[in-house]
Order: C-alpha cells, then structure tokens, then sequence
C-alpha cells in the first residue's frame, strides 16, 4: 500500500507533527510506502494564485483555468507535483490540529490548489451523470483524519458544547474525501490535550500506532451515494432519515467501524 501523509502541524514540536512521525513508522514498519507532506515546513502557500495556472491574473472561475492549465502544461510546478504524490497514494492521510473547528489554513488552501477541476472533481460518467459523493475522481482510494484538539472529549459529544466532532469532521470526510470518491475511514480524533486529564504524549502515540496496524480490517463511514440515494435535487430521498435532518443522515445505518 502507497500512503501520503499530509501535516498541518504547525511547527516541529508540535503534538501533530510528532503524531504524523509515529503514523509514518508504524506504516513503514509494516511494510509501506510513505510519502510525507509537512506543509509548514515546507512553507506552501494556501491561497490560489494566478501563477498557479500559469497567468497574471484570474480573469476566470479558478476551475476554467486549472483545466486550460492542466491541457496547457502550465500548472504550477510543485501543484503538479503533489498531484502525483496523490494520483499514486492508496491512502490518504490528514493530520492537522482542529482550529477554530477546521482545519489549519494551510491545509485548505493545499486542498483549494490540489483539488483542481478536471484532476478531482467537475467529470462526468459515460451517461453524463456527475461523479461525486462516492464515484468521484479518487474512487479507489481511502482516506483518513487524524486530529487533535484541546478541550476534553465531553465537550465534543452529542450534547458537547462545541458539537460532535463527527458532525465538526463532517466537511472534511463527506465534503472533500467522499465528494472525490475517497472512501472515509473512522477518523481518529485525540481530545482534551490542553486539558488536566490528557493522558499525555505516550498515549497519544499508542493510539496513533493502533489505529494505522488496524487499516487492513477496517470499513469506510457508510456514507450514501449520490446517484442511488437522492433526487435530482440532490435532497436525500423521503424512504431514508424520514423527519431528521442531522448531519447523520447521509451515512447508511449499517454502520461498521470503530467510531471516535
């Protein structure tokens, strides 16, 4: 298996830049390939710019000119080269501290530029049908979130005052992965390390280390597909959630996996 990592840790001595070295050595240990993007260290950029696409100025939607670009060959370099990493990965990997409920900035704007039209999203099927929300671009591929965030667990449950971290993951799982056709696994979220009952920093690594030996039996989130699972206006179908409109919705019932 090809993995690339992607860190937002926004510093060496960072919590999540010490959590993506121990997800990089369990994973090699076992045998795979890494590939890792720490994206501070390498000072990337997060905003779109215009010499992205290889002009001096946007004088159309970023999509129009990814897809000019891309048959142009005039696609930022180090874009193209990060599209590669990703076109070979089998897995994905996001690690990134949860601020202000998201992700970093930098990390954004890495999927803002990488994510271009017509390299992972805008194509159609051969009947002309999109292909999103589960036959997206990377369907083939898995994903998967590590995050960390500093008030305790509680505070992030069904009740919790920050919401539910499913629900505060939501646009990263369903919006990017799924939407790209990359298959979410159970994200693994490492709550309360600003808090007085954080287990601390060997802990924080036995939970990474056991969640990358247990890839091989794990099942993606159970999200539902566009084309089976909606209408044409894209509104989940009355058969299935009847009367809710919880983000939960969108995931099939039959859930497996561990849930974090």
């Amino acid at each position: 298996m090809h993995t690339l990592i992607v860190s937002a840790a926004p510093s060496d001595g960072a919590l999540t830049a010490d959590l993506t070295r121990t997800a990089a050595a369990t994973l090699r240990d076992q045998g795979h390939d890494v590939d890792v993007l720490d994206l501070v260290r390498s000072g990337w950029h997060p905003a779109v710019r215009p010499s992205d696409y290889g002009v001096e100025e946007l004088s159309a939607p970023v999509g129009t000119h990814a897809v000019e670009a891309a048959a142009a060959g005039t696609l930022d370099v180090e874009v193209r080269r990060h599209q590669e990493l990703l076109r070979r990965a089998d897995l994905l990997v996001l690690v990134f501290p949860l601020w202000w409920a998201g992700m970093p900035a930098v990390l954004k704007g890495w999927v803002d530029r990488v994510f271009t039209q017509g390299f992972a999203y805008g194509l159609r099927d051969a009947e002309g049908n999109p292909r999103k929300y589960g036959d997206g671009a990377f369907a083939g591929k898995q994903g998967l979130v590590v995050t960390t965030a500093g008030d305790r667990a509680e505070a992030f449950g069904p009740r919790g005052v920050n919401g539910h971290i499913e629900d505060l993951l939501f646009p990263v799982n369903h919006g990017i992965l799924w939407y790209t056709g990359i298959e979410p696994l159970a994200p693994l979220a490492l709550l309360g390390v600003d808090s007085p009952v954080w287990a601390g920093i060997d802990d924080a690594r036995a939970q990474v280390r056991k969640r990358f030996e247990n890839l091989g039996t794990d099942r993606p989130l159970p999200y539902r597909r566009l084309l089976d699972d909606y209408d044409g206006q894209r509104r989940l179908l009355d058969e299935h959630a009847p009367g809710r409109g919880d983000l939960a919705i969108h995931q099939r019932p039959d859930r497996h996996g561990p849930v974090v």
